[in-house]
């Protein structure tokens, strides 16, 4: 079942260039990252769930690209387009071979159960 989208033409038209390229720049960079790294996260500086995913990557022996978007006290509208983007609501976002796999207790349960190690293999 796909997940709801408000479909363009329940958008205003006068908006509709600003909802489809809002910090377009922010979501190219994370596609880009995406098509260079099989593991890639998402996160902010001190959000401790965004530190959760990184250890336990690093404890699994999984190589990760990092990126950081602002902390809890700046950047949360660029932050949003990401938000929008992947219909994801929290950081981290962690992307395994450019497929959104969800946060830090995702990642651990993919890990656990040996899952992650097939996505890469």
């Amino acid at each position: 079942m796909p997940r709801p989208i408000l479909d363009d033409t329940r958008l205003h038209p006068a908006i509709r260039d600003k909802v489809a390229n809002l910090h377009a720049e922010l979501v190219r960079e994370v596609q880009a990252a995406l098509a260079a790294h099989p593991v890639v996260v998402v996160g902010m500086r001190g959000n401790p769930f965004v530190k959760k995913a990184r250890r336990a990557l690093d404890a699994a022996g999984v190589a990760h690209h990092d990126l950081d978007y602002g902390s809890y006290f700046g950047d949360w509208r660029r932050r949003n387009a990401l938000k929008m983007w992947t219909g994801w609501p929290t950081f981290p976002m962690v992307f395994v071979r450019g497929t959104l796999v969800g946060g830090a207790d995702d990642v651990v349960a993919l890990i656990a159960s040996g899952e992650l190690k097939r996505l890469l293999a």
